[in-house]
């Protein structure tokens, strides 16, 4: 296992994930926890040093089925992250409450890493409205010594993760991000790379796989990468971006044995992406996404003539993510936060965008799809 550093710990380059624990019987929230004890052992005998888990993964069992399978384990042999779960509205009022739940879940005294999960358009004016005292609580918890290191998780816009780094980054230790290299460019997880390294923040990367997605490419594309690194696996190609893109920690949600063992491997030893691989990588990430989305390049042309004063091209960049991942939560999460008559379904069809657009999208159409799909 290689280790990074962070501060004066030495953190596995793999972290052990438990969002997509093995289940029973296909039931998500029905961890199979002799399987979870099997893969934790495992890990834990081979170098994975870092947990992470949260509040309502696999339907709150992901907590207790993980505390239960660390508790085999020596407390000062793993470092413990999990999270607030912000992206429930209705827990912004009980962080104390959960916090403490947390505890007795994972049966520890205190927490190595904790997050202010989720940070995005649904939840921001709630974090950042004092009286709910989120972030006054947990500074409070680090002082502590119930929380050792306090960061934050993203999955909003930059412009959101720039308001929430102007009012609590004076106080956050680490970041986490979906960062891969389909995302790089596609979800602008570069632009959000950069932000949190001008605010010294390392980076911890969730999703480095996309749901499993990267693991498995088309022919064309897996034989281009074959041609450059004969003995690298797609899921290979994936993790080596990220050692290229110097990521502190890499959560893998891994759901077997076999899964776990694949990733230890790889993260065995270090064979960063030279910038030639990352060039074709980034060519297939391209090839990849361009079916089925729309090449809005965010000119704002037509911002200015739609009479609903509808944000375009944030509406577009929600459609080519939700259609590309043919569902997903992060567009609709998205579009809880706008106001009824700025969401897809308030497009008059008028056609005036359109008429204006440089790269000729058919926006009313796609805005229609758009309420078809969700």
């Amino acid at each position: 296992m290689t280790y990074n550093d962070f501060q004066d710990l030495k953190l596995s380059a793999l972290g052990f994930g438990s969002m997509r624990l093995p289940v029973i019987d296909g039931d998500d929230n029905r961890p199979d926890e002799a399987r979870v004890q099997e893969m934790v052992d495992y890990a834990m005998s081979h170098g994975v040093n870092y947990y992470d888990t949260a509040w309502g993964y696999h339907g709150g069992a992901s907590e207790p089925v993980m505390g239960r399978a660390l508790a085999h384990h020596p407390r000062e042999s793993f470092f413990l992250a999990t999270k607030f779960p912000g992206y429930d509205l209705s827990n912004m009022p009980r962080v104390k409450e959960i916090f403490e739940q947390q505890l007795e879940r994972l049966q520890v005294e205190y927490f190595d890493f904790y997050l202010i999960h989720n940070v995005c358009e649904l939840n921001i004016d709630a974090y950042l409205d004092p009286q709910y005292h989120i972030y006054d609580y947990l500074m409070e918890q680090r002082r502590l010594g119930r929380i050792r290191h306090l960061g934050f998780s993203a999955h909003g816009s930059y412009e959101v993760m720039e308001r929430f780094l102007a009012a609590y980054g004076a106080g956050m230790e680490f970041c986490q991000l979906q960062v891969n290299w389909l995302d790089w460019d596609f979800q602008k997880a570069s632009s959000k790379v950069e932000l949190i390294r001008q605010h010294g923040l390392p980076l911890w990367v969730m999703e480095p796989l996309r749901g499993g997605k990267l693991c498995s490419l088309a022919p064309e594309y897996a034989e281009r990468l074959r041609a450059l690194r004969p003995d690298e696996t797609p899921t290979g190609w994936a993790f080596r971006f990220l050692q290229a893109v110097d990521a502190t920690v890499v959560l893998s949600g891994m759901s077997s044995l076999e899964q776990l063992k694949c990733n230890v491997q790889i993260f065995s030893d270090r064979q960063p992406l030279d910038e030639k691989e990352r060039g074709v990588l980034m060519e297939i990430a391209h090839q990849m996404v361009t079916p089925g989305t729309v090449p809005c390049t965010a000119c704002r042309y037509c911002t200015s003539h739609c009479p609903m004063e509808l944000d375009i091209p944030a509406l577009l960049a929600l459609y080519n993510e939700h259609k590309f991942s043919g569902g997903g939560f992060l567009a609709p999460m998205a579009l809880m936060s706008y106001p009824e008559d700025k969401k897809p379904q308030a497009c008059l069809g008028c056609g005036s965008c359109a008429a204006v657009c440089p790269q000729q999208i058919d926006i009313p159409g796609t805005l229609a799809d758009f309420c078809e799909i969700l």
